[in-house]
């Protein structure tokens, strides 16, 4: 037990010293891991071999990753996504395993250690790649959107992937045990006598391990399905919330042990039991207690992982394990691309699909040590494969700034960018922006009658305008040109509708300028681009989630006894105080400080919020609403 809690100790040292500062490099959390791995047991020497059982406990994370995994995919929404995930995700995992699968067999190892290797290698860093995307904010993106279905593709495959792995385990070869009988694999097995006297399968013929098995499987949808909702609510009756825990745990314990006990894997089970809890009332809560635990014990994964990297075998074959690595990104590499030109990936958005999977992924991990624990891989090769793994990792943050130098360069490319439309037409509405806020904007004005020139700088957008037949002009609205060929100079209301807070604020400045009678109406994305909008020279400025704000406050007052006149009376009041309070705090607001240490600021802040509550609560209408 001493041992155990030294281990643990050394182990969360590390994390908490190394993760962060891997993050703050924008490395990710799982390098970081990684290199506290590293730190503490190839270079430092403060853990040993003794770590197994710590190791074994860490592994449970992923367990439990996978389970979460499944109540995010609920059967429904699998389904709609089906051509994605098994077009460009299944395709990639296909084309991946078989190319790599082919360069394994080249270096003389059987076929299905080579289809092992090829399996683990196929897969990305789900964790490495969504937290850059979502740093340098390309996950909405084309090529985002298209990186995340093919992780979510891989994240699902890994469950078959396990359950097909120890099939393979027939491809090694034979030896004879001291007892006199044939046992496959290597000899190192970690599964021991007693691990098989638990076995509801050891000595059944085929068809009753297969009928063992799918009961199991059907026990499990059984109870997740008719069983999981009864307890919850038991449980809730309690009123404790650490029983939400200790049940959260209790299922996928309890799940993991029954797949053991029939020879699947304990992920299996897992993610099957995750998919048909997807719809229950109590997913959330499933979630919020098990997060913090699948967080901690897969970090711990990825630490036991890099204490068991063999730098001696690294410094021994560098350039040879470097090699390797750099032929998986480049071979994956080139499978991305092709398939991103095949489903209609162009430009930056292909070289960052191609670039951003082109690793190896923490689920490689994963499998590996599956393969050696069920005797699929020697560990010899484990061993060289877990180093290509974790250096095809450590050079993702390369790649994307690989992507970055790319994207500068096409963007520098006249060809890259369409030619701006020719302005053809004049109108007293001029709508800048035509995305979900435009487009509503233009719809309604047209409707009633009024000609609006609508002006925007993504082709894409404007194709899919078009096609629904609105008319509009690609170009860029803070440019002059583009902005006098559309009658700036005559119009009489300009609608700021652009995503780019900056860009807004430059054209109501430019506008202001030429134009000082022009009405022009601003979107705000916050109460601090308002008070910017407003020295800029803006009219009317429309925050993007007020309106829709003022709509739900009805809603709850409706539902809390006012009638709909009182809530409707409360909530013009609202609006009115608010617009005016907008105004009055516009020239107290100091861009060079924030609110909170703005005295002048803070206090009429607060001395219109009383007037605020005293003009809802006293106005004649309320008592009139009341009484009738």
């Amino acid at each position: 037990m001493e041992g155990f809690l030294y281990q643990a100790s050394i182990y969360l040292a590390a994390a908490v010293i190394a993760v962060p500062i891997a993050a703050r490099l924008g490395l990710g959390s799982v390098l970081g891991y990684l290199a506290a791995g590293i730190i503490i047991g190839p270079a430092l020497g403060l853990v040993g071999s003794e770590t197994e059982d710590l190791q074994h406990v860490a592994e449970f994370g992923v367990v439990v990753m996978l389970f979460l995994i499944g109540l995010e995919l609920e059967p429904r929404a699998l389904w709609d996504m089906r051509h994605r995930l098994l077009g460009l995700g299944g395709l990639q995992i296909a084309l991946s395993t078989l190319a790599l699968m082919g360069i394994a067999m080249a270096y003389d190892q059987p076929w299905g250690v080579a289809m092992a290797i090829g399996l683990s290698l196929s897969l990305s860093s789900t964790a490495i790649v969504l937290q850059t995307l979502s740093e340098k904010g390309l996950m909405q993106t084309n090529g985002g959107r298209n990186i995340f279905s093919v992780l979510l593709t891989q994240d699902i495959a890994v469950i078959p992937i396990l359950a097909f792995l120890p099939l393979l385990v027939v491809t090694l070869p034979t030896r004879i045990a001291e007892d006199g009988s044939i046992q496959l694999g290597t000899s190192d097995s970690h599964h021991g006598a007693g691990h098989h006297s638990l076995s509801l399968v050891e000595g059944l013929p085929a068809w009753g391990v297969t009928l063992v098995t799918v009961a199991a499987i059907a026990a499990v949808v059984f109870a997740g399905v008719y069983l999981t909702r009864p307890v919850f609510r038991y449980i809730h009756a309690a009123r404790l919330r650490e029983m939400y825990t200790a049940l959260a745990l209790l299922i996928v314990v309890g799940i993991s042990f029954l797949m053991m006990l029939v020879g699947l894997s304990p992920a299996l089970g897992a993610f099957l039991a995750g998919v048909v809890l997807a719809n229950s009332e109590f997913r959330h809560e499933l979630e919020t207690d098990l997060e913090p635990f699948k967080g901690l014990l897969l970090g711990l994964f990825f630490i036991t992982v890099g204490a068991g990297i063999n730098f001696t075998l690294l410094f021994g074959n560098m350039p040879a394990i470097i090699s390797m690595a750099i032929l998986v990104i480049i071979v994956k590499g080139i499978i991305l691309y092709v398939l991103g030109r095949a489903f209609k990936l162009k430009g930056r958005d292909n070289w960052l699909f191609a670039l951003g999977l082109a690793q190896a992924g923490e689920f490689g991990f994963v499998l590996t040590s599956f393969s050696v624990q069920q005797n699929v891989i020697p560990r010899d090769v484990a061993e060289t494969l877990l180093l290509v793994i974790a250096l095809s990792m450590l050079i993702t943050p390369l790649l994307f700034i690989l992507y970055d130098m790319l994207s500068k360069r096409m963007e520098e490319k006249v060809e890259d960018r369409p030619e701006d439309d020719e302005i053809d037409e004049e109108g007293p509405v001029i709508i800048a922006g035509i995305g979900r806020f435009g487009q509503i904007v233009n719809r309604l004005v047209q409707a009633s009658g009024f000609n609006t020139v609508v002006l925007d700088h993504d082709m894409e957008t404007i194709s899919v305008m078009r096609r629904f037949g609105f008319k509009g002009f690609l170009g860029d609205p803070t440019r002059p040109d583009i902005l006098r060929a559309a009658g700036i100079e005559t119009a009489k209301v300009l609608v700021v509708a652009l995503d780019d807070p900056e860009a807004a604020i430059k054209l109501v400045k430019y506008a202001r300028r030429i134009r000082p009678d022009l009405h022009i109406i601003a979107r705000a994305r916050d109460r601090t681009y308002v008070y910017r909008l407003f020295q800029a020279g803006a009219s009317d400025i429309v925050r993007e989630m007020f309106d829709s704000s003022l709509r739900a406050g009805r809603y709850v007052l409706e539902n809390m006894g006012l009638s709909e006149y009182e809530a409707s009376e409360a909530e013009r009041v609202f609006y009115q105080h608010d617009r005016k309070t907008v105004r009055q705090l516009a020239e107290l607001w100091d861009p060079s400080k924030p609110v909170s240490q703005n005295p002048a600021y803070v206090a009429r802040a607060r001395e219109l919020q009383k007037e605020l509550e005293t003009a809802i609560l006293s106005r004649p209408d309320t008592d009139k609403g009341k009484s009738s």
